[in-house]
């Protein structure tokens, strides 16, 4: 102890912790074998059975006595009826224990502080994900406890080999993070690479979970939307990455996986694909490409076309418009892309019980009347309709904004340039996608295409039988 007077240090740390100024810190007073003793713990973040056992079997043997000059470790080993307990002389230690949930003990002639792991946060339970729903397979999701989200994995996984290293990061919220890896298949010196990018983080803290981590991993350029890091809420997904050795981060407080690296066929893959037969799994992950990229052409290329007839093939001549509307075609679309987006943000702010009638009403009401005002004409309807369902094709959210300013983009330089902007948009958009990085900045975005692996593209495209 830092102290040779224990009501100092006990006082001292009282004062570090500020146990007067917050009514959750409690502090229990104790005679332990003939010593005085104090037990410190967080209200809400104990439970309560063990800490009332702990305390029960403290009352017993509060008139024994223990050796004089007696270690923590031999006090440890004969007094405390716990598993996962450890022993530190560093005050700082014992007051971001208390912070963390555990419970810390002082004792008297003691020359360290004693902390018991006898924490468990409020969370919720471990159900299906909301935005990766599978028709058949498993219904478990992560959840916003990291050990929880480990322990699913080690579930899954029950090979020594699964190794899940433990990082601290933020100087105030001190979140607990995780690193998760397969020794036997992760890269050596990608492990180095992410180990030490976790360990030089410096930052005020980690208010919103596993997206202020992910800004402190990467370096993203502001004009590149496409994503860097695949997330994914399912315990089932994480460990086929783990397994094809990917790395995994587990962020505390959020119900989210981490996949790392990571390109942009990586997003085409979904869980669904697997829960069924290799035929029907390879046939909804060619449909999902084709529709999802279908979103970032569609538009463009419709207006290509009413613009410029002469290059529509008589088998495409149904898609001309006989009437524009009351606004130009072009302005139509990019209201309709910003319309679709408020409509999803209002979604979003509805209270549930109301959320799908709301939704269903405002779209039908806000489509109909538009036609009929002569605002809009019904193709537009009917082509924004297509994209805006398209994008749920599959579940990355950043993945589908990414796609929609590419779409805006190519929509832009096709008003402003016709055909020519129509091949500078399409080439401007290949070209910010291979000049992606991921996350180490080593692999490319468009791996397995380049550098070309014929054997990982089979894999991604069609889906292979299991060995």
């Amino acid at each position: 102890m830092p102290y040779t007077n224990f009501k100092d240090f006990v006082t001292h740390f009282d004062k570090l912790l500020r146990v007067n100024d917050s009514f959750d810190i409690n502090k229990r007073e104790l005679t332990l074998y003939n010593k005085a003793a104090c037990l410190y713990f967080i209200d809400g973040c104990v439970r309560s059975d063990l800490l009332e056992r702990l305390v029960e079997f403290f009352m017993e043997n509060r008139t024994s006595a223990i050796p004089d000059n007696c270690s923590p470790t031999d006090f440890i080993n004969a007094n405390i009826p716990y598993i996962e307990v450890k022993q530190t002389a560093d005050m700082q230690i014992l007051v971001d224990s208390v912070l963390k949930g555990e419970t810390v003990l002082l004792v008297e002639d003691l020359d360290a502080g004693i902390n018991i792991n006898a924490r468990m946060f409020p969370s919720r339970e471990v159900d299906e994900p909301e935005n990766e729903r599978v028709i058949r397979g498993a219904r478990d999701g992560f959840v916003e406890s990291i050990l929880k989200n480990t322990a699913i994995i080690r579930r899954r996984i029950r090979n020594p080999a699964l190794t899940v290293s433990h990082f601290t990061i933020g100087k105030n919220t001190k979140t607990d993070v995780a690193l998760v890896y397969m020794n036997d298949k992760a890269d050596k010196s990608f492990i180095k690479y992410i180990s030490d990018k976790l360990n030089s983080i410096n930052v005020y803290g980690l208010s919103m979970g596993h997206e202020s981590l992910a800004e402190c991993l990467i370096t993203q350029k502001w004009y590149n939307p496409f994503p860097k890091i695949r997330y994914t809420e399912r315990p089932d997904a994480a460990t086929a990455m783990l397994l094809e050795g990917s790395v995994i981060i587990l962020c505390d407080n959020s119900p989210e996986a981490m996949i790392l690296p990571t390109s942009i066929f990586d997003f085409m893959q979904e869980t669904g694909d697997y829960y069924h037969p290799p035929l029907v799994g390879t046939y909804m992950r060619l449909l999902r490409i084709f529709i999802f990229g279908l979103t970032v052409v569609l538009t463009p290329l419709w207006y290509l076309f009413i613009s410029n007839p002469q290059l529509l093939p008589n088998w495409l001549e149904f898609i001309k418009v006989s009437y524009t509307g009351g606004l130009p075609i072009i302005i139509q679309l990019f209201i309709l892309e910003l319309a679709i987006d408020g409509l999803k943000l209002a979604s979003l702010n509805t209270p549930n019980a109301l959320n799908n009638s709301l939704s269903v009403i405002g779209g039908l009401i806000l489509g109909e009347y538009a036609v009929q005002s002569g605002w809009f004409i019904p193709e537009v309807i009917l082509y924004m309709a297509f994209v805006s369902l398209a994008n749920f094709a599959q579940p990355s959210n950043e993945l589908g904004y990414a796609f929609k300013f590419l779409r805006v983009l190519l929509l832009l330089l096709t008003a402003l340039f016709n055909v020519v902007g129509f091949f500078v948009g399409i080439f401007l958009s290949l070209a910010l996608i291979a000049s992606n990085k991921t996350v180490n900045g080593k692999r490319s975005y468009l791996y397995p295409l380049i550098p070309f692996n014929a054997k990982a593209l089979k894999r991604l495209f069609f889906r292979v039988k299991l060995k």
